[in-house]
């Protein structure tokens, strides 16, 4: 007999209040959003309290200017986060729905995106406040881990972005027609990885603790070294983690089972995940190599 865990009872929101001929519910997932953006905040304002563990015992900015940079990032997680997912994901039916571009509320974020985001908003703060870009950057992704942890976590409440069938004794029983189409092959109960905790404990858990400890053990005197491990370790744990995650329905044809959007040979090829992912590998190192070059 197939050993599968059932999908825990739980829905996508939180809560329901009704108000009158409208109501208002809190889902898991903008509370992931929150929940990451104050704690991310908090973090910082720890951060630019301590002196000691930048170069030349001189932070990148004021506690105050952290809430200003929050602001920005806020509206730049937000507004990169939809538009990428327009943009690489499903163009041709935001192209055909315009009017669906706005409606966040039904899912659908790129991080790749709301990294495109980010970036803007930085260099706002790096016009604005004249911040060191990589001493930004630095502290940007040391926070970063917990907003991808909550929001992986929120993927799996909202039984969304799940993996390929599995037969492994963690697989999970994901609910919903589109989760339960295993192929004509699959003869017991569907049973799919949760590739969501996996991104939850690698890119949250795993490159969160990795990133803490580099920022409070003298990694953050190397402008630069903190951000590199970042987009290093986010672009490979992705990558990896994209070996079991189902891709989107747009890209599964019959020829292209695996939803590959850059294909070599038979079966090999590259997903949208994996294809945004790689570049920011090579962007890590190049950050890396710089900030150990020079002297803290």
């Amino acid at each position: 007999m197939q050993a599968v865990i059932p999908f825990p009872d739980i829905g996508p929101e939180l809560f329901t209040i009704p108000l009158g001929w409208f109501e208002f519910s809190l889902r898991w997932y903008a509370l992931a959003y929150i929940a990451g953006i104050v704690l991310g905040w908090r973090l910082g304002v720890v951060l630019m309290r301590r002196p000691a563990l930048w170069q030349n015992d001189a932070p990148p900015m004021t506690p105050k200017q952290v809430e200003d940079l929050i602001t920005a990032l806020v509206i730049g997680i937000i507004l990169g986060g939809r538009l990428g997912y327009v943009l690489f994901y499903q163009p041709g039916y935001f192209l055909e729905n315009p009017g669906q571009i706005l409606a966040v509320w039904e899912g659908g974020m790129s991080f790749h995106g709301g990294a495109l985001g980010v970036l803007v908003a930085g260099l706002f703060m790096v016009w604005r406040y004249k911040v060191p870009p990589l001493q930004l950057a630095d502290a940007i992704t040391v926070c970063t881990p917990i907003g991808l942890f909550l929001g992986r976590i929120a993927n799996f409440i909202n039984a969304e972005l799940w993996g390929h069938p599995s037969t492994a004794p963690w697989a999970v029983i994901f609910p919903g027609a589109a989760a339960q189409d295993c192929g004509p092959e699959w003869l017991t109960v569907c049973a799919r990885h949760p590739s969501q905790l996996y991104e939850a404990g690698l890119e949250g858990l795993l490159l969160g603790s990795v990133l803490l400890l580099i920022a409070f053990r003298g990694g953050l005197r190397r402008p630069g070294l903190a951000a590199g491990v970042f987009f290093i370790g986010y672009g490979l744990a992705r990558a990896f983690v994209e070996l079991f995650r189902q891709a989107d329905a747009q890209y599964i044809t019959p020829d292209n089972p695996l939803g590959h959007v850059i294909r070599f040979t038979g079966t090999a090829g590259l997903s949208m995940g994996q294809a945004l992912s790689l570049p920011m590998v090579a962007v890590g190192a190049v950050l890396i190599w710089n900030a150990l070059r020079r002297r803290a």
